[in-house]
């Protein structure tokens, strides 16, 4: 199996929304998106998929040597070697790769967020940065464009926190601020036990509606002159925006169920934003 084969396969497993966008670029594009995404599940897999703590921040800090060594020369992963011939061709920088790996080890310290800053700061490092990455792999000329893809990848994360309060929370896991929770009169501990209350929904809704502020600020700061370049990101963003909506009419469930768009949405999704942005 190749290195690109690897990343291939890496990123059609996961059933993410990201895939779908990556499906019309050109091939060495794709392969560039491919590898940088598998890189992004193979650090946040180090994570989840590990019971123990020390072992997953041991495999953190053999990512952080990894990434060291394939700006040195030395790669020996295969995504590292997937990623190689795109390092100069794109301007992917190794302070962005590593501010991925930072923002996985909060994960490893942080279980709750008390502010609204402290939870942006940690959306930053999972996805802002890696709306950096894509945007430069998609192609830009305007630096604005830069601030869209930050502020797009901030909004994805805030879909998926909402997406998954129930699932985090039987890890023990609020991402929620907790000056939300008191401003809205949600108790941490019926997040924890799933207790579905009016005032839980209020608080969904806000949080909702701050994803969606993360959106239009995003889709104000992109350019006219690089929305054709940047139109996976606008794919990504009509399947997240769509889930949002499909979160929303299911009267914010997620304490209990899982919502999710069906590959066939996605991919029509996925279609007519490729051929109407």
């Amino acid at each position: 199996m190749t290195p690109d084969e690897y990343c291939q396969q890496k990123a059609a497993a996961s059933g993410s929304s990201f895939y779908y966008s990556f499906l019309f670029l050109p091939p060495e594009r794709r392969r560039a998106i491919t590898a940088l995404y598998a890189f992004c599940r193979e650090v946040d897999d180090a994570v989840d998929e590990s019971s123990d703590a020390q072992l997953a921040a041991t495999k953190l800090a053999w990512w952080r040597q990894e990434i060291a060594g394939l700006y040195a020369g030395t790669p020996r992963h295969p995504v590292s070697q997937a990623l190689t011939p795109h390092l100069k061709t794109f301007g992917l920088e190794q302070e962005n790769m590593q501010e991925i790996i930072s923002g996985m080890e909060m994960d490893l310290t942080q279980t709750r967020y008390l502010d609204w800053k402290g939870l942006e700061r940690y959306c930053y490092h999972v996805a802002g940065v890696v709306g950096l990455l894509a945007a430069r792999i998609f192609g830009y000329r305007e630096p604005r464009t830069l601030d869209y893809a930050r502020e797009l990848g901030i909004a994805f994360q805030l879909t998926n926190i909402i997406r998954d309060v129930g699932e985090d929370a039987r890890k023990n896991r609020i991402y929620l601020p907790m000056e939300d929770l008191q401003k809205f009169g949600v108790p941490a501990a019926d997040i924890l036990a799933m207790r579905q209350t009016d005032a839980f929904r209020a608080l969904m809704q806000f949080q909702a509606e701050r994803a969606r502020s993360h959106y239009e600020e995003a889709f104000r700061a992109l350019p006219a002159t690089d929305r054709k370049a940047q139109r996976p990101g606008l794919i990504m963003a009509a399947i997240y925006r769509a889930l949002l909506e499909e979160i929303e009419r299911d009267g914010f469930m997620v304490l209990t169920r899982r919502t999710s768009l069906t590959p066939l949405r996605k991919f029509w999704i996925a279609w007519k934003t490729w051929v109407t942005a």
